[in-house]
C-alpha cells in the first residue's frame, strides 16, 4: 500500500506522541487529520500559536512541527493532569515535551479566560490562536463568546476546526445523530465533564466569533478520515446501558426524555445505513475548518 507525503509527516509526528505500538493506528489517524486541518490554516514556520484545549497534544505536535524551531506553541488546557484515557493529559504532555518538539511546547493548565486575563493587550501577542475539537467542551456559548473576545486583543488570526453536524458520507450520521444525544443530555447537568457539552454548529460559532470582533476570512469542510474512530467511540457512548441510566436519572420531563432517547433511537436506526449495520462501519462526520483575522 502506497503512502502518500502527508502519511509519511503524519508517522513521524505520531511516534512523538505516547501511543500503544499495537495500535498506532490510532495516533496516526489523529495526527493525520490534524495535518490536514493545517493544510487549510498556512500556519508560516517561525509563528507564534496559542492553542485552547490541547488535551493530550494531539494538535500540539502538529503545530509545533509546523512553526519549526524559531516558533512556539503555548498550549492551553484546563482539564486536570490525572484526566484522559488511555493516557492522563499529564502523562501524554510530559512524553511530548521529553521528545524533539518539547522546546517549542510551553504547556499551561489553566482555564482559556484565566491564561488570558493577565496578557497585555498594547500589542497582537500571538501569530494565530487554535481551537481543534475543543469548541464542544465549553460549558456555555457565552462562556465561547467572552473567550473569542478576550481573544481579540491578543492574536492576529482565529482559526477554529469543529465537527460540523454534517454527514457526506452515510455511515457518518450515527456519529452526529450521537453527539446531538449526548449533548441534549448533557445540557439538563448541573456540570458536565463529556466531551460533547456545548454543541454549536458551523453557523452559530461564526455568529460568536463575529460578535466577539472577528471577521471570517476562509471556510471549508473536510470529510473525516476512515481511520478517525470519533465516530465510533460517541455512538457507542450514547447506546451504552449507562447512557440510558444516566437520562433517567438526570431528565425529569417526560417529554424532554422522549426528546434525548429519540435521539438516541435514531442514532441506532441509522446504523442500518452503515456498511455490515454495525458500529464498527460508523465514520467520522465532516469537519468545519476556518479562518477569522
Amino acid at each position: 500500500m502506497s503512502t502518500t507525503p502527508l502519511d509519511a509527516d503524519a508517522a513521524s509526528i505520531a511516534r512523538l506522541s505516547l501511543h500503544d505500538p499495537a495500535n498506532f493506528s490510532l495516533q496516526h489517524s489523529q495526527t493525520l487529520h490534524r495535518l490536514v486541518l493545517l493544510q487549510h490554516w498556512s500556519i508560516p514556520a517561525g509563528s507564534k500559536i496559542l492553542e485552547l484545549g490541547c488535551g493530550q497534544g494531539d494538535c500540539t505536535t502538529v503545530l509545533a512541527s509546523a512553526v519549526g524551531e524559531q516558533g512556539r506553541v503555548v498550549a492551553v488546557d484546563p482539564a486536570a493532569l490525572d484526566y484522559g484515557a488511555p493516557y492522563t493529559l499529564g502523562q501524554a504532555q510530559d512524553h511530548i515535551s521529553q521528545g524533539p518538539l518539547g522546546k517549542q511546547i510551553t504547556w499551561i493548565q489553566q482555564t482559556p479566560l484565566e491564561y488570558l486575563s493577565p496578557l497585555p493587550s498594547s500589542h497582537k501577542t500571538f501569530d494565530a490562536t487554535v481551537l481543534a475539537h475543543s469548541l464542544w467542551y465549553f460549558s456555555t456559548p457565552s462562556l465561547i463568546l467572552s473567550t473569542l473576545r478576550a481573544l481579540k486583543q491578543h492574536s492576529k488570526r482565529l482559526l477554529l476546526a469543529e465537527w460540523s453536524l454534517v454527514a457526506t458520507h452515510p455511515a457518518a450520521q450515527p456519529h452526529v445523530l450521537a453527539a446531538l444525544a449526548q449533548a441534549a443530555l448533557e445540557c439538563r447537568k448541573p456540570e458536565s465533564v463529556s466531551n460533547v457539552r456545548t454543541v454549536l454548529g458551523p453557523k452559530q460559532l461564526t455568529e460568536l466569533a463575529v460578535a466577539a470582533g472577528w471577521q471570517l476570512e476562509s471556510e471549508t469542510r473536510v470529510q473525516g478520515g476512515e481511520g478517525l474512530l470519533d465516530g465510533q467511540w460517541e455512538v457507542s457512548a450514547c447506546l451504552s446501558a449507562s447512557f440510558g441510566r444516566e437520562v433517567e436519572a438526570q431528565v425529569r420531563d417526560e417529554r424532554e426524555r422522549a426528546v434525548v432517547l429519540a435521539l438516541r433511537d435514531a442514532c441506532e436506526a441509522n446504523l442500518q445505513g452503515v456498511p455490515g449495520g454495525g458500529r464498527k462501519g460508523v465514520r467520522a462526520m465532516d469537519v468545519w475548518v476556518a479562518g477569522f483575522v
